[in-house]
């Protein structure tokens, strides 16, 4: 199966490497590709290993919000500024 989430602070090419290769060792899990121009982190995955809940959670765990998941906040606290969120002073920096 396919699936798509909505992953609005993955924003760079840092979030994105994250992402992807934590969800590679993720149960069940074939296939990672984050999209951080449209925030949005498409998941194939076998259906019989894990499930669509199990996917979120993972992301979630690695301190990203997941569609209507929130982000772990401890893994959230240890990201980058620009991966968190806008209204934390995150998402991409203007050059000053």
């Amino acid at each position: 199966l396919v699936i798509q989430i909505k992953t609005p602070q993955a924003a760079c090419a840092e979030c994105k490497a994250q992402i992807e290769k934590f969800m590679k060792y993720e149960e069940g899990v074939a296939k990672v590709v984050v999209d951080f121009r449209k925030k949005i982190t498409t998941v194939t995955f076998l259906s019989d290993r894990t499930n669509i809940e199990n996917i979120k959670t993972a992301i979630a765990n690695l301190g990203f919000d997941a569609d209507d998941i929130t982000a772990n906040e401890e893994q959230y606290k240890r990201l980058s500024i620009c991966c968190k969120r806008v209204s934390d002073g995150g998402g991409p920096q203007k050059k000053q």
